[in-house]
């Protein structure tokens, strides 16, 4: 049985049942125990969350933020605490926008989790029982009502004037009528109106389904993974930055090298007087506010992106969807 690759939308519901070897009076209880040690629990994994103190330092490992943080430093040194106290203000509003963001992002991974039912009614050995829903495994038939929160994939058997509310996976506000009837193959989600979907509510009618996917396996799973694989992220704004912060710096450094050996060698300047101007140079070189500049377009972004129920779970996500036609 391989539920990964079943397309139960577009099957029978005779060929469903075969396939998933189940019959409408139910599994048996040690039917249910052997899928359940076999597919899992019907929950969502959690990964493993980054410590919050780890998650801050994280903001730091930026090559502008660098080159503020060696000019505060400088500045510092040379007694100039003014600059030193708004470069360092720059370099602590930049990472707390960022900070903030992810950790906005983080609650609404969780409330995707969230989304499961928490219990069920089923038929197992022909009898109707209540079990956690944690316990559902595929082939299971499950008994649907107003109110419910459909607890995992399932392919419709019998409905009765059903409705389901697929906000959460589609984004459409109206309520859906589901039939017995199967679709197209390549039919999209918000067509398959023989299924309903682990999240979704049941907004009127009744109706008697067969469990399809479970746990990861289902589509509010597939969105949990998209959301929790933690990639560094690269987009064309960051390479950008990034390179040319690292050019500046060069740029910065050849400069502050040549000043001081033409006015080392030639002018015969002082030590401290010479050191003081390069730095002073370098200092002024640095552009402090570009950070914080392309902190607050995006954040303006992503609150914008928010007000449309959208995940932005790091603020150069932002500039990428934007490239999107």
């Amino acid at each position: 049985m391989d539920i990964k690759n079943l397309n139960a939308h577009s099957l029978s519901v005779e060929e469903v049942l075969e396939t998933l070897n189940a019959d409408r009076e139910g599994l048996s209880a040690s039917e249910a125990a052997e899928r359940l040690e076999r597919f899992g629990p019907n929950s969502l994994p959690r990964g493993r969350k980054k410590n919050p103190l780890i998650r801050f330092l994280s903001h730091f490992n930026d090559v502008l933020i660098y080159v503020l943080l060696a000019s505060a430093v400088v500045t510092a040194l040379l007694n100039h605490w003014v600059d030193t106290i708004v470069i360092l203000g720059v370099v602590v509003i930049n990472v707390f926008v960022g900070f903030l963001q992810e950790g906005k992002a983080e609650k609404a991974i969780d409330a995707v989790r969230n989304m499961l039912s928490v219990e069920n009614r089923v038929l197992r050995d022909g009898q109707k029982k209540t079990i956690p829903a944690e316990e559902l495994v595929p082939g299971d038939i499950v008994k649907l009502s107003s109110g419910d929160r459909v607890p995992a994939d399932l392919r419709v058997l019998d409905v009765h004037e059903l409705r389901v509310n697929e906000a959460s996976l589609t984004g459409e506000s109206e309520t859906v009528s589901k039939t017995p009837e199967p679709v197209e193959d390549d039919a999209a989600l918000g067509d398959r109106t023989c299924m309903t979907y682990s999240g979704t509510i049941v907004a009127s009618g009744t109706a008697t389904a067969v469990v399809v996917a479970t746990g990861e396996h289902t589509e509010i799973g597939r969105i949990n993974r998209m959301l929790s694989d933690v990639e560094t992220m690269t987009t064309p704004l960051l390479r950008q930055v990034n390179r040319f912060g690292i050019v500046l710096s060069i740029i910065i450094l050849a400069l502050a090298g040549t000043i001081f050996a033409l006015g080392f060698f030639l002018a015969r300047m002082p030590l401290e007087e010479l050191f003081l101007a390069v730095v002073a140079i370098a200092v002024a070189a640095i552009p402090e506010g570009l950070p914080a500049v392309i902190s607050i377009i995006l954040a303006i972004g992503v609150r914008r992106m928010a007000g449309r129920n959208a995940i932005i779970r790091r603020l150069p996500g932002v500039e990428t969807l934007g490239s999107v036609a």
